[in-house]
């Protein structure tokens, strides 16, 4: 049987890199206080850990660098079911939002995603079709409080939301507040998974270092979500496939990866991919799938929002 050299290094990567991260949560709990629970995990040299009381809450949160490998990739599904089919811009109308969601169930996208207002009309509008109902939290500035984001994601299952994107507390990352970061993110995951949804993690990676985006991604695993997403959109920039590629090694090949900002092109699609997404965010889903690259618009004026 003959085997593809690079499946061969991509297994091993992984292997190595598990060993890893279970030799050092080993001694992380050998380590840990009686009623405390550490969770550690590590990227390239770098390791985080956050450590959780009896009832769940985070205690505290740390990264520091040591050893570690890297991880790989995604699955094989049809384009659109990639897509998460977008329109976030403010001035979104009742009648955009149903042309939004007339084409996700004429394309079979993954999901929209809109803001929470327009949650529950999506909703009734895909009642009975294979498309979610995405909806952002905290949304564009990752500003809010953990409480707040919580509450907003509970009100989004009540309304019929299927998905949620957060934005982090970018700031708190930044000043290396990890505690806020890993408390900001834990509420939004257990509100979401509370009323059984999956949550991404939007780290805005146009701010960051790669460092950053490494701690970033690594906090947002421990906390248990299920895709990290690399921008709202609406900041200096949007997904690149360099980011994408640093966030699936940082993850690993059990969480998933979303790229958005800026995906306009069949071309901007496939490279995503290539890169290691394994979901698409973009307000241009409809175009993609049919390859229409001549069509694409140009980039928007960089003193306003994007809306990708």
């Amino acid at each position: 049987m003959i085997t593809d050299p690079k499946n061969v290094e991509n297994i091993a990567q992984i292997v190595t890199r598990e060993i890893l991260n279970a030799l050092v949560e080993e001694a992380v709990q050998t380590a840990t206080p009686q009623g405390q629970q550490c969770k550690v995990e590590c990227v390239d040299n770098l390791c985080v850990k956050t450590c959780f009381d009896e009832l769940g809450h985070v205690i505290s949160a740390g990264a520091e660098r040591i050893s570690s490998t890297l991880g790989s990739l995604p699955d094989d599904l049809t384009k659109a079911s990639y897509i998460d089919h977008t329109m976030l811009k403010p001035e979104a109308t009742a009648a955009q939002i149903t042309q939004l969601c007339k084409e996700a169930r004429e394309y079979h996208f993954a999901s929209v995603c809109v803001n929470p207002t327009q949650v529950k009309l999506c909703a009734e509008l895909l009642r009975g079709s294979d498309v979610k109902v995405g909806c952002t939290i905290g949304f564009p500035l990752g500003a809010n409080t953990p409480e707040v984001k919580a509450f907003e994601t509970r009100q989004a299952v009540a309304d019929g939301a299927g998905e949620v994107d957060m934005v982090i507390n970018i700031g708190a990352l930044k000043d290396r507040n990890l505690n806020l970061v890993a408390r900001d993110i834990l509420a939004v995951v257990q509100a979401a998974h509370e009323g059984g949804i999956l949550l991404k993690v939007i780290i805005e990676a146009a701010l960051l270092t790669d460092e950053e985006k490494q701690i970033a991604c690594l906090l947002a695993k421990e906390a248990g979500a299920d895709y990290v997403k690399t921008s709202t959109g609406f900041s200096i920039g949007g997904a690149s496939v360099e980011d994408v590629a640093l966030m699936r090694r940082t993850v690993g090949p059990l969480v998933g990866v979303k790229a958005a900002g800026g995906i306009r092109t069949a071309e901007d699609f496939e490279n995503m991919i290539k890169a290691g997404a394994t979901r698409i965010g973009a307000s241009a889903g409809v175009r993609i799938i049919k390859g229409d690259d001549k069509a694409a618009q140009p980039a928007a004026k960089a003193d306003g929002p994007k809306n990708y």
